[in-house]
């Protein structure tokens, strides 16, 4: 891993970016003839717009070799319940985008990649909710994933071996979409 750089105050708040690491998300479920027009626009704006918002920011101050990793969600590519729908458009739009972006910072050596938790142990997904138990039996492994799960592949992908990566959705389910 490379040495950070400190970051300064004021115009200039970064000198260097090696990475940029994108990990927010909001969740709000209802049927879609009753899901409010403003929880949408806050989803797309939280899960999505600010993803974009982000790495703009971000690459003013990156250079070759820099990574930028988004934590997206395996609902990019399964609903796995009703109410769900909207939610799971946001995290495939990150998901495209996390492809486009690759295919446009390549020639700057910038590489974009989009890690898809499956269920895992968070504050928006407790050990104790009442779906656990349903949940869990739709994973191979039957168990949920825990943060340090993610934090294992994010680390990967900020480090030099991931170099040649770029534009990949990787999963990390527990075998949820096996």
């Amino acid at each position: 891993m490379r040495t950070p750089v400190p970051l300064k105050r004021g115009p200039a708040f970064f000198t260097i970016c090696f990475g940029l690491i994108n990990n927010a998300g909001i969740l709000a479920l209802a049927p879609i003839d009753s899901f409010p027009l403003e929880d949408f626009d806050r989803m797309l704006a939280v899960n999505v717009r600010a993803v974009f918002v982000a790495v703009q920011a971000a690459l003013r101050h990156m250079r070759s070799g820099a990574r930028i990793v988004t934590i997206g969600s395996i609902a990019a590519e399964r609903v796995g319940f009703a109410t769900s729908s909207v939610y799971s458009m946001t995290k495939a739009a990150v998901a495209t985008l996390v492809r486009g972006m690759a295919i446009d910072l390549a020639p700057r050596g910038i590489t974009v990649n989009n890690v898809q938790p499956g269920p895992t142990e968070t504050d928006m997904n407790p050990a104790d909710n009442p779906h656990s138990e349903a949940i869990m039996a739709l994973l191979p492994l039957k168990r949920l994933g825990q943060p340090d799960d993610i934090a294992g592949m994010v680390a990967y992908l900020v480090g030099p071996e991931a170099g040649f990566v770029t534009g990949a959705s990787l999963s990390i389910d527990g075998g949820y979409t096996a």
